[in-house]
């Protein structure tokens, strides 16, 4: 087994204090942001600590099976196992292991099935619950019966990470619970400047603005340039302006496919006029939007989408929870051609797609509500406001980042990041954290 870092990413810069952490206290809190490392590094860490020894293993939770799967896969890479080895995973209906699997991946769901049968957890000496910002129902009752448990078994681990904790709150529970100091360690990334561009339904392309000479007709440096941009300047100072301060242009484009398919081709345009060809993600509601917008950029790039023979062909690849492994990894893969990836918010919450640069986000989400009269959660789609420009604030350059809406989100929406499980009442009695946080009504 190899134990290797990549010095790019930040966590690896804290891994010293993150062992040196492990090593003194029985609950550890790690907060970072989306894309530092904490998913794939922490579980080296406690490999190369010697966690998951001597008929020991450690659990690392994720609240998604396409997460648990490609985490897996992804640390066994890095170390050189084979899949199903030292590393393995488990969700629903598939177990990757072996008896001499050390770090095993699952859904939480998954090891909430297993407290039933093992009420001690005996067979891990390390639970890792990820993605703890997610508010699921899953999660609140793992946290909540692990704060009974660990003064029962002193020789468990408990490591929580998440993009978005609230690291103090975390803090005094466990504290109050085991009558000791709990760490936390705050991992901080490196971020580049994004530019936000708003187009609502309706309105002329807006990034084409940032495009020299496409506005005007001409290059700058052009005998005619400057006469030609006075002249658009007079006649856009004359057509009526919408909200956010863009001149209408009524190109018919009122629905959301088509919307989605002419902010792809503007970053396909701005990024050759910038660096080159880069990949573009586009947030989709679900799968059947996944589809749609699919089916318009299929349209609209014709036989450059179909043939990756083209030079300049654009690879466009869904990504979603019913896709077959083969296809989810096909995102991973390394690649020549420019892409474009359609996915749920699962891209920037349990995922982190390689080589993004540019995001197209139509402002919608499936959040978690609560309803009184059925007394059932529902998943209904509604506006966001979260800044979806995030997910690619992180990466190895500036970037760029079309809103299909209006600059002026509707007031309470929930932000993109926080919409996942934000409403989620808080069941577990045994948890004693603040009031629950009460459903909409």
């Amino acid at each position: 087994m190899k134990y290797e870092y990549p010095a790019e990413l930040p966590v690896s810069a804290a891994r010293d204090e993150i062992a040196s952490a492990v090593k003194r206290s029985q609950v550890v809190i790690v907060s970072g942001q989306t894309g530092s490392g904490k998913t794939t590094q922490l579980p080296k860490i406690l490999l190369e600590l010697g966690r998951g020894t001597h008929g020991k293993q450690i659990v690392h939770t994720q609240p998604r099976r396409i997460a648990a799967r490609t985490v897996a896969e992804r640390i066994a890479s890095e170390m050189g196992v084979k899949l199903g080895d030292e590393v393995g995973y488990q969700v629903r209906f598939t177990d990757e292991s072996s008896p001499g699997t050390r770090l095993r991946v699952v859904t939480d769901g998954i090891l909430l099935a297993q407290i039933q049968r093992d009420p001690k957890l005996t067979r891990y000496d390390t639970i890792i619950i990820d993605e703890a910002h997610e508010r699921s129902l899953n999660i609140d009752f793992l946290l909540g019966y692990l704060t009974a448990l660990l003064p029962q078994r002193r020789d468990l681990k408990l490591i929580i990470t998440s993009a978005t904790i609230d690291s103090v709150k975390f803090q005094e529970h466990f504290e109050h619970a085991l009558h000791e100091k709990v760490p936390v360690i705050e991992v901080s990334g490196r971020t580049f400047p994004v530019q936000v561009v708003y187009e609502p339904l309706g309105t002329a392309p807006a990034l084409m603005r940032e495009v020299p000479g496409f506005a005007v007709g001409a290059r700058p440096g052009d005998a005619d340039y400057d006469e030609l941009a006075s002249a658009i300047a007079e006649s856009d100072s004359d057509r009526p302006r919408g909200r956010s301060g863009a001149s209408y242009a009524d190109d018919g484009i009122t629905d959301m496919p088509t919307a989605v398919a002419r902010a792809c081709a503007e970053l396909v345009i701005h990024s050759s006029h910038e660096r080159g060809p880069r990949d573009i993600l586009v947030f989709a509601s679900g799968e059947r939007d996944i589809h749609e917008f699919e089916a318009a950029l299929r349209h609209h790039y014709g036989p450059r989408a179909d043939d990756m023979r083209h030079p300049d062909a654009i690879e466009i690849m869904p990504l979603f929870a019913r896709l077959s492994s083969k296809e989810q990894h096909r995102v991973f893969e390394p690649h020549t051609h420019q892409r474009i990836v359609i996915a749920t918010n699962v891209a920037e919450t349990s995922l982190t797609v390689p080589g993004i640069r540019y995001v197209v986000d139509p402002g919608t989400a499936r959040i978690s509500r609560y309803s009184k009269t059925a007394k059932v959660q529902r998943l209904p789609i509604e506006p966001i406001s979260g800044p979806a420009g995030a997910a690619v604030s992180r990466t190895a350059s500036p970037s760029a980042c079309i809103r299909v809406r209006t600059t002026r989100p509707a007031l309470g929406s929930p932000s993109r990041r926080s919409c996942a499980h934000r409403w989620v009442p808080w069941c577990c009695t045994c948890c004693r954290w603040a009031s629950p946080v009460r459903p909409r009504m």
